[in-house]
């Protein structure tokens, strides 16, 4: 164990990179109430170009139906990685058992509980430690339930067992493209995939996706570089089509309303800049063998693209 007992495997890994490489790291979670369209996105972030100090970032983001979404960001330096905890920047914390936090008037205090084991999105522990992918991540919990509250102002927004889960990413920069899905059905039953596009010298490579359905408990793994040519993905700004080998093969659709999207202007810690088109509040179908899964609004469809022509406002904080 490292860290006051946390896995060294889901710890802060900028702590331990040197000054003169690049680094970005982010610890999130993501949950929904379970009955009616309401969900928030939380970010932990580090930002580290070479020979320069880290800065780290907290973000927040409230979906509701009946409203526009509520987004803010604070930047500070001085991130690092506390006793028991994943990280914390400026007297935000999050650790395995409670996220706490602010960014400009909105604040948060929950208590998560992991409902299943973590996701190793990557196949083999050895890609974690390669050069490429560039970017690595993991969910510790890729089911997870939350409580407490969300103050946006002086509106206060009570989290009464709502359902979602919590990740971590890091890398030197982010991939070419990237995907997010994230699904939640019945107890026990969800998808949780990462895919991206990465770019190598001139070339790009086609869509990998890496993660696990779970259906009624029992998790299938999902994708993999050996399965590209069996991977198909159709992404547009508010939606996605998509067709995933593997135990169970995968078919499925998300979808979301554009004006419950937000974009956020992501940088490379070595310069450029991606914009990352993020709804929580996303709905999802799925086909599995046969066996058809349907949230109306517990879904993530997170799209990451290099094109700024997608008709999207961006929201006004600069990143890096």
């Amino acid at each position: 164990m490292a860290n006051g007992g946390i896995p060294p495997e889901w710890s802060a890994r900028f702590p331990e990179v040197a000054r003169d490489k690049d680094h970005y790291e982010s610890f999130y979670l993501k949950a929904s109430h379970p009955d009616e369209p309401r969900a928030v996105w939380i970010r932990y972030t580090v930002h580290k170009a070479p020979g320069r100090d880290a800065t780290g970032s907290t973000w927040f983001t409230y979906f509701d139906r009946d409203s526009a979404p509520v987004a803010r960001k604070a930047t500070v330096p001085g991130p690092r990685a506390g006793q028991g905890n994943y990280i914390e920047i400026d007297g935000s914390s999050f650790g395995p058992g409670r996220a706490q936090g602010s960014a400009e008037d909105a604040s948060w205090d929950l208590e998560t509980v992991a409902l299943t084991e973590p996701l190793m999105h990557l196949p083999k522990p050895w890609m974690y430690r390669a050069p490429i992918p560039r970017t690595k991540s993991i969910s510790p919990a890729p089911e997870a339930s939350f409580s407490g509250i969300l103050k946006l102002g002086d509106r206060s927004v009570e989290v009464d067992g709502w359902r979602g889960m919590w990740g971590h990413n890091w890398g030197a920069e982010h991939a070419e493209r990237w995907i997010w899905l994230h699904g939640l059905f019945a107890p026990g039953t969800w998808l949780d995939v990462v895919m991206g596009r990465i770019r190598i010298g001139g070339w790009t490579t086609p869509w990998i996706a890496n993660g696990a359905l779970s259906l009624d408990g029992r998790r299938h793994r999902v994708g993999g570089i050996g399965k590209v040519r069996a991977t198909e993905v159709d992404e547009q700004v508010g939606s996605c089509g998509f067709t995933l080998p593997g135990e169970i093969p995968v078919r499925g659709t998300v979808g979301r309303s554009l004006d419950q999207t937000v974009v956020w202007a992501y940088a490379d810690p070595s310069g450029g800049e991606h914009h990352s088109l993020n709804s929580s509040l996303a709905s999802m179908h799925l086909d599995c063998n046969g066996r058809t899964l349907l949230t109306q609004h517990g879904a993530v469809y997170e799209l990451g693209i290099r094109e700024t022509d997608h008709g999207l406002p961006v929201l006004p904080y600069p990143d890096g």
